[in-house]
Parts: C-alpha cells; sequence; structure tokens
C-alpha cells in the first residue's frame, strides 16, 4: 500500500512543478522598444538609433536589458530608464543602464530589480529608454516602453 501511495505522490509533484514553473515562466514579458531622436523632447534631428530588448519577470520584478545603437553623434555617455512620465512628456532618471562614470559598451546589457511602485509605473508604460551623448547631454535618442497589447 506504502508504495502505491508513493508512485502516485512523486507524479502528482513532478505534474505540481510543470504546471507552477510554466505559469511563473509564461509571467514573464518581453519589450521591443524602439529608440530614435523623434521621441526626445524636444526632438532631436539625428541619424542614430537604437533597439532597447527588455525582459520583466513579474514574480521578482527584475527587468533586464539588451540595447544596440548605432549612428549616434558620439559615444554614448550615459544611459537610464526615465519615469514616470508618457510619451511626449519628460521626466527624472530612474534607474541607470549603463555603469556611471564608464564609457557605455555596444550593447548595453544589464539587469537591475524595480521597487513596487517603479514595477506599476514601467508595466502602465509611463518609462522611457534614453541614450545620452555630449551633443545631447538631454538625450540623443529615445523610446517609450509600451506594455504588450493583449
Amino acid at each position: 500500500m506504502i508504495s502505491i501511495a508513493r508512485r502516485c505522490v512523486v507524479p502528482l509533484w513532478v505534474l505540481i512543478a510543470a504546471v507552477w514553473g510554466g505559469s511563473a515562466m509564461a509571467a514573464t514579458q518581453s519589450f521591443q522598444v524602439p529608440l530614435v531622436g523623434s521621441q526626445e523632447v524636444p526632438s532631436v534631428e539625428t541619424a542614430g538609433m537604437g533597439m532597447a530588448e527588455l525582459t520583466y519577470d513579474p514574480a521578482t520584478r527584475m527587468v533586464t536589458w539588451t540595447i544596440t545603437y548605432a549612428g549616434l553623434s558620439g559615444p554614448v555617455t550615459m544611459a537610464h530608464f526615465h519615469g514616470p512620465a508618457a510619451k511626449g512628456e519628460s521626466a527624472a532618471p530612474q534607474v541607470w543602464l549603463t555603469k556611471q562614470g564608464s564609457p557605455a559598451d555596444n550593447p548595453i546589457k544589464g539587469q537591475a530589480t524595480l521597487t513596487p511602485d517603479q514595477a506599476k509605473e514601467f508595466l502602465a508604460g509611463k518609462w522611457y529608454v534614453n541614450l545620452h551623448t555630449q551633443a545631447h547631454p538631454a538625450g540623443e535618442i529615445r523610446g517609450q516602453v509600451a506594455p504588450a497589447k493583449g
């Protein structure tokens, strides 16, 4: 009788782990954010452009980024998430995407854990990615983080 119970319990735990793990993975959200000068406030004329590939895990509030860019007026001096702000509005930096005081890599890669309030703003589309250069200290290219429509 004990051996029958064990044979039932092990598959049950495997099933529970698979369902729980699968639902946690399904909750992860991905964003592709185009970065262009026309999104800056005020708009910046630049040949620069970029793409921010973001992943957000609501279970841990961890956001991960890979940002590529090309054609800027010079090296990226800093990069941030700014917010809260709607498209066409400006806001203060919230999270550094590059190491302060160091030249930016291309791609820029990193991760950060958001506070509960930051996570709400991020998921509400109230944050933007901003890449700054010496010629454009307020930002040369920018893109609004927009939640997936579903």
